[in-house]
């Protein structure tokens, strides 16, 4: 008597527990590649090219890069988005000295919370306009401090010397809140045995937070730092509604310069907006490394 023989399994029920991860990653992966990557390597191509945008492409190589480098708008902007970049990283230890003063159970702590997260939810539009009438030099509140003091106005977004400052300064106040929420975020997931035991130990104070918290905030600082990064190179809202890249062209950045090339009444190149974002990517990702192999390296010692 002959027994039967059970039908082999399919390719599916071979490969389930291997193809089923992808089938979930799939969408996203076909997103990112369509919305991030195919756009990188177009603007890498058209960045070789002389484009108005609706006519031929012409191709001109390097003359977009090589006329970029003797551009002195272009070395503007890059050393305001460079002043923007250190600046732009106090967002980082503000934001969590803010989210160790929050992570207290004492009345009253979540109006302050609430207070702290509001400039958070208020769009870059929004914070441009109060920062604009808070520096007005006729009824602003911050021109009016200055008056008392020293008894002379000072224009903010109209003197060359501190229009670049003045626009990191409202920059920096929704980052902060941005950078506390991720700390107040990490606070809740830290050891708490570990901190009890570094206190028997007799660690307090500073010792306590650099030796035990901060190490457990790693995660937490990495998408922080990575995060404020990319918010500096990027600064294109608050710019292009506080002063539109004035006075002169004294406060712009790469993505406002890129913008107002490409896209603006003034330019219509695309090829040369291109090289400019080309620039401004190969900047972001230098750093981005930078974080990240340091976040590697970090791991791998611990």
């Amino acid at each position: 008597m002959t027994q039967a023989v059970s039908p082999q399994p399919g390719f599916w029920k071979k490969n389930q527990q291997k193809l089923a991860p992808w089938l979930f990653l799939a969408p996203g992966l076909l997103m990112f590649v369509i919305y991030v990557l195919v756009p990188i390597f177009e603007s890498i191509w058209i960045s070789f090219h002389d484009w108005d945008g609706l006519g031929a492409k012409v191709w001109i190589g390097l003359g977009n890069y090589a006329e970029l480098l003797q551009d002195d708008a272009f070395y503007t902007s890059l050393k305001n988005n460079i002043i923007w970049l250190v600046l732009y990283l106090l967002s980082i230890p503000a934001g969590l000295a803010v989210a160790l003063f929050l992570n207290q159970t004492v009345p009253g702590i979540r109006l302050y919370k609430s207070l702290f997260f509001f400039p958070f939810v208020l769009s870059q539009v929004v914070v441009g306009l109060m920062f604009t009438w808070f520096y007005a030099p006729d009824f602003g509140l911050f021109s009016k401090l200055i008056e008392e003091i020293t008894g002379q106005q000072i224009a903010i977004l109209a003197d060359e010397r501190f229009v670049t400052y003045g626009i990191i300064v409202a920059g920096l106040w929704p980052q902060t809140a941005y950078c506390m929420i991720l700390y107040l975020t990490g606070l809740n997931n830290i050891n708490p045995e570990q901190v009890e035991a570094a206190r028997m130990d007799g660690a307090k104070g500073l010792k306590l937070l650099w030796y035990v918290i901060l190490p457990q905030l790693a995660p937490a600082t990495f998408i922080a730092m990575v995060v404020t990064v990319i918010g500096s190179l990027r600064s294109f809202d608050l710019v292009s509604i506080m002063t539109a890249g004035g006075p002169y062209g004294s406060s712009q950045v790469l993505s406002y310069f890129m913008y107002e090339q490409a896209l603006s009444e003034y330019g219509f190149r695309m090829g040369y907006g291109a090289a400019i974002a080309v620039v401004l990517f190969l900047i972001m990702m230098i750093f981005i490394t930078l974080f990240i192999v340091r976040m590697i390296a970090q791991e791998r010692n611990a």
